[in-house]
């Protein structure tokens, strides 16, 4: 427990950047997920797998921005998701 003022102040910014922080990591891994089941399905159009993928990198790019995931961990994970389609796409040629 805090013991002054300027601690419990602390506490209570602690615990809203915590929330926040996790909703956007929340969005972030939801995104990467509906990318990559639409890219291990077989039955979904390339173009809606790009789609999906794009949206993913887009909210990658969001959470590096806002400083809740370090950009170059943001540009691994964008990279991983660009090669996963790029395999697709040619093992569908």
């Amino acid at each position: 427990m805090p013991n002054n003022a300027s601690a419990e102040k602390r506490m209570r910014q602690e615990q809203k950047r915590r929330a926040h922080n996790r909703s956007v990591k929340s969005k972030v891994r939801s995104t990467i997920t509906k990318a990559r089941t639409s890219i291990a399905t077989d039955s979904v159009a390339f173009d809606a797998s790009e789609a999906a993928v794009r949206a993913a990198i887009s909210e990658l790019d969001r959470a590096a921005k806002k400083g809740v995931i370090h950009k170059n961990n943001a540009s691994r994970r964008k990279s991983r998701l660009m090669k996963q389609l790029n395999t697709t796409k040619v093992s569908e040629k």
